[in-house]
């Protein structure tokens, strides 16, 4: 089937493990562009944080989607209009705020071109595979936001949000997430999004919900997607797509749910895929 499309995850997906756009993978993305293929970006992250890569991948001139806060939003690369969006509404939000008080976890919320939080001043804290750092303030560089401080986050939230992100131990979360999310069952999703962090969204928001609701918006049917991922969030997505393709270094649910497997984020697996589909 011909594929009109490509949708990719950022993190462990599009990017090596030292964070890394390898030249072999954007030659092989831009060449599959100039053919006719649109972009798209799908992530965990604020639109802003994606930003930077789509200038690099030449989105902005190839009509290229951005599918930001896993799933929650949509927007035209180009002109920056939104084309879909499904929002936490506040009270909900302040509920689950409230709730993350009694958990030994960050939260932090996204909106617009800044990053609230309680305290910008975190103790630095070891991310897995990196260096010891201040994670909101890493998340804020990674995301492209400014940093917004604010002593009770419950009391401060007024109107619709994307997403809240909490991070914290892996081990903690493992052993918490549970409870985190149990009293907003059936009203919020919520996830692993990295070992270290866990995100609640609007209820049933993901990247393969978001893709189904915006690609008839654009004239592309989902069966001319291609999508690439890696973890837990991408499997949705992975599912829609007709063409579902399963990184070497995805979770073994992913593997399962995909129509292919292709090389690891270290191997230019993305790179491979298209060319073994005559994309590149």
């Amino acid at each position: 089937m011909p594929v009109r499309m490509i949708a990719m995850d950022i993190d462990g997906t599009l990017k090596n493990s030292l964070d890394q756009l390898t030249p072999a993978t954007k030659e092989a993305l831009l060449t599959a562009q100039a053919s006719g293929v649109r972009l798209a970006l799908a992530s965990g992250r604020p639109t802003p944080g994606l930003m930077e890569m789509a200038h690099e991948l030449e989105m902005d001139t190839h009509d290229g989607l951005l599918i930001s806060y896993n799933g929650a939003c949509i927007s035209d690369c180009q002109t920056g209009a939104v084309i879909y969006e499904n929002a936490i509404e506040p009270e909900l939000a302040r509920e689950i705020l409230e709730h993350l008080k009694g958990f030994d976890v960050i939260p932090m919320v996204p909106h617009d071109r800044y990053l609230t939080v309680r305290d910008v001043y975190q103790p630095s804290y070891t991310v897995p595979g990196r260096p010891a750092q201040n994670i909101v303030q890493m998340e804020a560089r990674m995301c492209n936001l400014y940093l917004h401080e604010e002593p009770d986050l419950a009391a401060w939230v007024s109107r619709p949000v994307n997403k809240i992100l909490t991070a914290g131990y892996p081990e903690y979360l493992q052993e918490h997430h549970a409870e985190m999310g149990a009293p907003f069952k059936g009203r919020a999703s919520s996830m692993f999004t990295a070992a270290f962090y866990y995100e609640f969204t609007a209820l049933d928001v993901n990247k393969g919900t978001a893709l189904n609701a915006a690609l008839p918006r654009i004239g592309v049917d989902p069966k001319d997607l291609m999508a690439f991922g890696d973890g837990e969030n991408d499997i949705s997505m992975i599912e829609v797509a007709g063409t579902g393709v399963a990184m070497a270094n995805a979770i073994d649910a992913l593997k399962q749910a995909a129509d292919e497997i292709t090389l690891s984020n270290d191997e230019d697996g993305i790179a491979a895929a298209l060319k073994a589909h005559g994309l590149a």
